[in-house]
């Protein structure tokens, strides 16, 4: 069922597939591949996908770290690039809060976005869209960097420790 609400529509995860030309993934990991199912793969194929998720478990932090049900041979990006393999994933805003999406509030500059995917157009795309929303992006390779990108998130839980601006650089740490 689809309700219409101001300035734009509600509808499954189907036609928000089909509708789309680019999808933007943003659920909870441990049901990523069934909204990925649920989108259709026909309505997902040839169309660039930022992959916003995490591998979070559902169980605790220990000691403030997060768990994963994932490792760092197989991150959850891959799974899903093997399951749905004409599908343009790249991996962008996963270590971002939603505050810090667009027009990030940081005195030092533009941050750095770390992306990653096998299509290059689809990089571009996202790498624009970025560019437009006050990141910088450093492109990591195809789908296996996910293996370094996705443990990024628990780089929040250090940020205190950052240089006092809270931008995630490199050099901040």
């Amino acid at each position: 069922m689809d309700w219409a609400i101001s300035q734009g529509e509600v509808g499954s995860f189907a036609n928000a597939a089909k509708f789309g030309e680019l999808v933007v993934l943003a659920v909870k990991g441990t049901v990523e591949a069934d909204a990925l199912r649920d989108a259709g793969t026909a309505n997902l194929a040839g169309k660039p996908i930022i992959d916003a998720t995490n591998p979070i478990a559902d169980s605790p932090p220990t000691h403030g770290v997060l768990k994963f049900f994932t490792n760092l041979d197989e991150p959850l990006m891959e799974r899903l690039q093997r399951e749905f393999p004409d599908a343009r994933f790249v991996k962008a805003f996963n270590s971002v809060g939603n505050a810090r999406m667009v027009n990030p509030p940081f005195s030092a500059g533009k941050p750095t976005m770390f992306i990653c995917g096998n299509d290059g157009t689809a990089k571009g795309i996202v790498s624009e869209i970025l560019n437009q929303f006050g990141w910088e992006t450093a492109g990591r390779g195809k789908v296996e960097a996910a293996r370094a990108i996705e443990p990024l998130c628990m780089l929040g839980a250090f940020r205190a420790f950052c240089a006092g601006n809270g931008v995630m650089r490199l050099s901040s740490c």
